[in-house]
C-alpha cells in the first residue's frame, strides 16, 4: 500500500517510521510536514526548515511540505489539508500514517478527515505504553532534543532526552509528551544515514490564545479564552 507519513520531526514520528520501514507491505512515498510559511519552521515545534530538510535527506524519503499561515483556523487548516490529500490520492496514495499514541479525540478527528477523501489512517504506536516506547526509542540508539515545552517545563527546552531526564519528569507529565507537554527534534538513530549536527540557540517564550475550534492538543481545549504559553529553544544547524 502506498502511504504518506505525517512527519513532525520528533521522536514519536521517528519511532513510528522505524516500525513502518520494517513492514514490506508499506511503501512510504512522502514525509508530509506542515510548515509555518511566515517563519519557515515546523508548525508548533518551531524547528527550522533547514533542519527538517536535513532529516528528509538523511532518511532518504522525499519531503512534502504543506505551507500554512502562522495561526490558521481549523476551517482553513481542514480545507488546505483536504486539497493536498486529494492531490496525493491522485498519485495513488491510499493510507496516511501517524505517530499518535493514545489521544482518542485526535485519532477520531484524523480518521474523519481522511475518510472524507477516501484515505485510511495507520497508527503504528497506538495504545502502546509510553514508558515502553521511550525506552525502546533510546535503546534503538535514537537521539532527540526538546525543541519546545509548556510554560511550566521551560527549563527542559534545549535538553536532549535521556533516561535521567525521563526519570526526573513530574509524575503528571507523560514521558512521551503525548498530552502536548513537550515536542522534540530527532537527530540520530537507525532511520538516519548520518547524525544531524546542531547547536542550541536562543530560548524564547511565546503565548498563544487557544482558538475555540482547535483540535491541537498543545492548546487549552477546556477553556477557549485561556492563553497558553510555550518555551522554544532555537536549534541551529551545524
Amino acid at each position: 500500500m502506498k502511504c504518506i507519513f505525517n512527519w513532525s520531526g520528533g521522536k514519536d514520528s521517528a519511532l513510528a517510521l522505524y516500525h513502518c520501514l520494517q513492514n514490506p507491505d508499506i511503501e512510504i512515498k512522502y514525509l508530509l510536514t506542515t510548515v509555518n510559511d511566515a517563519m519557515n519552521r515546523i508548525s508548533m515545534h518551531g524547528v527550522r526548515e533547514e533542519l527538517l530538510l536535513r532529516q528528509a535527506e538523511e532518511i532518504g524519503i522525499p519531503l512534502y511540505q504543506v505551507r500554512l499561515p502562522e495561526m490558521p483556523g481549523m476551517q482553513e487548516y481542514d480545507e488546505t489539508m483536504r486539497g493536498h490529500l486529494m492531490h496525493l490520492k491522485g498519485e495513488g496514495i491510499t493510507h496516511s500514517i501517524f505517530g499518535d499514541i493514545f489521544l482518542e479525540d485526535l485519532k477520531t478527528y484524523r480518521d474523519q478527515r481522511l475518510a472524507e477523501v477516501g484515505l485510511t489512517g495507520i497508527y503504528p504506536l497506538w495504545k502502546r505504553d509510553t514508558h515502553e516506547l521511550i525506552n525502546e526509542f533510546l535503546n534503538l540508539g535514537f537521539g532527540t532534543v526538546i525543541a519546545c515545552t509548556q510554560e511550566r517545563l521551560g527549563h527542559l527546552a534545549g535538553q536532549e532526552i535521556t533516561p535521567e531526564l525521563i526519570a526526573a519528569l513530574p509524575p503528571d507529565v507523560d514521558v512521551c509528551g503525548e498530552n502536548g507537554e513537550f515536542h522534540t527534534y530527532a537527530f540520530k538513530g537507525p532511520i538516519f544515514k548520518n547524525e544531524i549536527k546542531y547547536q542550541t540557540g536562543e530560548r524564547v517564550f511565546k503565548e498563544y490564545k487557544a482558538p475555540k475550534d482547535t483540535d491541537d492538543t498543545c492548546l487549552a481545549k477546556d477553556d477557549p479564552e485561556r492563553r497558553s504559553g510555550f518555551w522554544y529553544c532555537d536549534l541551529l544547524p551545524l
